[in-house]
């Protein structure tokens, strides 16, 4: 099995974990971010799945590519030496039901239909391999994940996985699979190639760093609890511990995530952690992980 796996948070989510746990977020910001953690499950679960599956094929997901001035995403992609897999992941729950072209969640709540997104996504791709001199042929399907899922009124000819097929689907895509060549390789690393890391579509709420609760969000739990102790910080609510060097880390990744703007410094860092961390501590781990630029009070590092 070969697998290329891109990482799989997108940087939108991060943002809105990250603001979830220092600000209040409105009741539509709140919703919009669940729908996408939501959304985010049920591809990991998905591309988990397509992972661990033996056979030789290359999985891609999360992609987000640029084509004549159009981006779309892509779930996840399977690909095998003869066919590319296409997948439009839903991690929708309940009960659902078509009505002609239209989808709708019981008793009568219109969404989005994803096989009209499935055959947009489709047709941009083939548009895409077209322009690269490809013609590898496309197979699509939207893969439902969430175990309490049900969709009535679907034909069935529909390009539809649902939760209780996906392993099945998998194990035909590897029974069908041949030895990969250069040729499988090489459309991937086109579409990497292609790949942009940031959707100039999202959503963010707006923000101010004054606004922000400071301390250290634990990793594990998402909790706003860690603590400092002698070497390790220990999160209060799960029990999770960490060096503090890496809690540092951390929490510089999460500062520039949210600040780019903003210069890295040992102070920033210490009020960001909520001042639980010494000074001293911070300023020698910023030492030795990233290059220092000025000196004494105008020091800051890249």
């Amino acid at each position: 099995m070969k697998a290329i796996v891109l990482p799989l948070k997108p940087k939108e989510l991060l943002l809105l974990e990250s603001l979830s746990k220092r600000k209040k977020l409105s009741a539509e910001e709140n919703r919009y971010f669940l729908n996408l953690k939501k959304g985010h499950e049920g591809e990991l679960l998905f591309t988990d799945l397509a992972s661990k599956t033996e056979g030789d094929r290359l999985v891609l997901n999360n992609l987000l590519i640029e084509h004549n001035q159009t981006t779309f995403q892509i779930d996840c992609l399977i690909l095998t030496e003869t066919r590319i897999f296409l997948y439009e992941v839903k991690n929708f729950e309940g009960d659902f039901y078509l009505e002609g072209d239209k989808f709708y969640k019981k008793p009568r709540r219109e969404l989005n239909n994803p096989l009209l997104q499935l055959n947009r996504t489709a047709s941009l791709l083939r548009q895409l391999l077209l322009s690269l001199g490809l013609n590898t042929p496309i197979e699509a399907n939207v893969v439902f994940t969430h175990p309490a899922f049900t969709l009535y009124q679907a034909p069935l000819d529909s390009p539809i996985i649902f939760p209780n097929q996906i392993t099945n689907h998998l194990r035909m895509i590897n029974n069908q699979a041949t030895k990969l060549t250069n040729k499988s390789e090489s459309i991937a690393a086109k579409l990497l190639q292609l790949n942009k890391t940031e959707s100039p579509h999202q959503r963010l709420p707006s923000f101010r760093y004054e606004e922000l609760q400071k301390g250290i969000i634990c990793p594990a739990c998402r909790m706003l609890s860690m603590v400092s102790g002698r070497g390790v910080c220990k999160c209060e609510s799960c029990g999770h511990k960490e060096s503090v060097a890496t809690t540092v880390l951390h929490q510089v990744e999460e500062f520039q995530l949210l600040f780019p703007e903003r210069k890295l410094t040992t102070r920033e860092i210490y009020k960001w952690c909520g001042e639980v961390l010494s000074k001293k501590v911070i300023w020698r781990i910023l030492s030795n992980n990233f290059k220092s630029v000025g000196e004494y009070k105008s020091r800051y590092y890249k």
